[in-house]
């Protein structure tokens, strides 16, 4: 009976041990993570340039929806500290995302490792500063209301990330994939000619990267979410964040209190079909939202406090050398059938008058963002442009089906085609940022070499990760 009683103590002291020491590793946990979040309407005031389709012709008429920026940030248990900002947005140029990431060093002490600016690519979104108001041949009362635009989203994505980082407490993080299927591969199918029997070609990436984001009492504060496919259902000349934005509409209502962020995949090929109506824009926007909460649902990975960081520039080299002056004035003249359609035109206008300057072209470009982070074991790989779906798959392929990839970051230079789409030609590959010739067939492998070489640097490697 003694010896009984004995065991009974020990079992007794033992599961109070137990529970101090599972409190304890609770607290340390929560101390070790942090995480805030922040959200900022970006939604411009006045009626003014819309993004996205060079067929626009005036200036926004309403709304269907309002815009909105939104921030999460980091910080591990070293005090490392990193940042995901997603915008409602066709894109950010190169030179407003150098200036907003220089800002953010100044004031916040962030490098561009631990900045991701991530935009939806919503075609029903402003222009935005220089990224393609060239497109549209603005007047100088529209080219003024898209600067000042511009500089108020500037100062809006400073004060947004300030934000995210004085609302950081205690925090768990945990991630996992879903799936849903209403993209279709537009390089490889025709979008006129599909019906509701046709055999659609890929390739294509169905999964649903989700970061769940609880506090100390696990509650939901955050969730950052993606999809990899054109936001673009609608065209109309009212303001929408698309299917993205009515996707992160639907997980607010869910799990009120807390902060939807979506990021843009590798969609640069891929587009919602059918699309043309808002309720299929809000048909495709529930469907990501289900696939969301699917994930959210079941049990997902929880991430180890520990963020690892890295960002680099690399050069993507053009098949062909820029325009000469004689080429560019024959460009603009040119009035046959098969000449250049107006904006790219005004592009090589504005090509000419930098040659005239004593300027250069750029014979390659030299300023293409990689980025790869490690979040407690969750790899996530972002690159700028319009990138395509095959380097998703590819990288898939290499480090397994677990890991995030996010276009669309950083820089939107142009369309960022696979090798093999090079040889076939269309749409997504005519053109690198100088307009006359497109990408050299070798910069797929330069982007997924340096990706690699990247990933190690933070601990993720093709060996470990595939084979598990």
């Amino acid at each position: 009976m003694k010896k009984i009683i004995s065991l009974l103590l020990i079992l007794f002291f033992g599961i109070i041990s137990f529970d101090v020491n599972a409190s304890e590793s609770l607290k340390k946990t929560d101390k070790e993570w942090k995480a805030g979040v922040a959200k900022v309407n970006i939604t411009p005031e006045r009626h003014i340039w819309m993004g996205g389709f060079a067929f626009r012709d005036h200036p926004s008429e309403g709304k269907i929806t309002d815009l909105w920026a939104k921030a999460l940030a980091l910080e591990d248990a070293n005090g490392q500290k990193a940042v995901v900002v997603t915008m409602d947005l066709v894109g950010i140029s190169k030179e407003l995302s150098d200036n907003i990431r220089h800002q953010l060093a100044i004031k916040l002490q962030l490098s561009k490792a631990q900045i991701i600016l991530n935009t939806s690519h919503t075609h029903t979104g402003p222009v935005v500063g220089n990224l393609s108001s060239a497109v549209y041949d603005l007047d100088a009362t529209e080219q003024k209301k898209v600067d000042e635009y511009a500089r108020k989203l500037q100062t809006n994505i400073i004060n947004l990330v300030t934000e995210a980082f004085r609302q950081m407490k205690p925090a768990h993080l945990y991630s996992g994939n879903g799936i849903t299927k209403f993209q279709v591969n537009r390089h490889t199918n025709k979008e006129s000619a599909l019906t509701g029997t046709t055999q659609l070609n890929g390739p294509n990436d169905y999964a649903v990267p989700v970061i769940k984001v609880t506090d100390s009492n696990n509650k939901i504060i955050a969730v950052l979410f993606g999809y990899a496919c054109h936001n673009v259902t609608l065209s109309l000349y009212k303001w929408s964040g698309d299917y993205a934005g009515f996707a992160q509409i639907e997980l607010e209502k869910e799990f009120p209190g807390a902060v939807a962020l979506f990021f843009q995949g590798a969609g640069g090929d891929q587009n919602p079909s059918p699309r043309g109506t808002v309720s299929l824009a809000k048909q495709y926007g529930k469907e990501l939202a289900a696939a969301v909460e699917a994930v959210i649902g079941e049990e997902m990975k929880p991430l180890k406090n520990h963020l690892s960081l890295t960002y680099s520039e690399i050069d993507l080299p053009f098949a062909g050398r820029p325009p000469t002056k004689e080429e560019l004035v024959g460009i603009i003249k040119d009035s046959s059938a098969s000449a250049y359609p107006s904006y790219l035109k005004r592009e090589a206008k504005r090509f000419l008058a930098i040659l005239d300057k004593g300027g250069s072209l750029m014979s390659s470009y030299r300023w293409y963002p990689v980025q790869v982070w490690n979040v407690g074991g969750q790899p996530i790989f972002t690159f700028g442009g319009d990138l395509t779906v095959g380097y998703s798959v590819e990288l898939k392929h290499i480090f397994g089906e677990g890991i995030f990839v996010f276009g669309y970051s950083n820089d939107l230079n142009s369309y960022i085609p696979t090798a093999k789409m090079l040889t076939e030609g269309g749409y997504e590959v005519r053109m690198s940022p100088v307009f006359t010739t497109p990408y050299a067939s070798t910069i797929e492998n330069i982007i997924i070499g340096h990706a690699i070489k990247e990933a190690a640097k933070v601990g993720i490697y093709a060996s470990s990760v595939h084979n598990k």
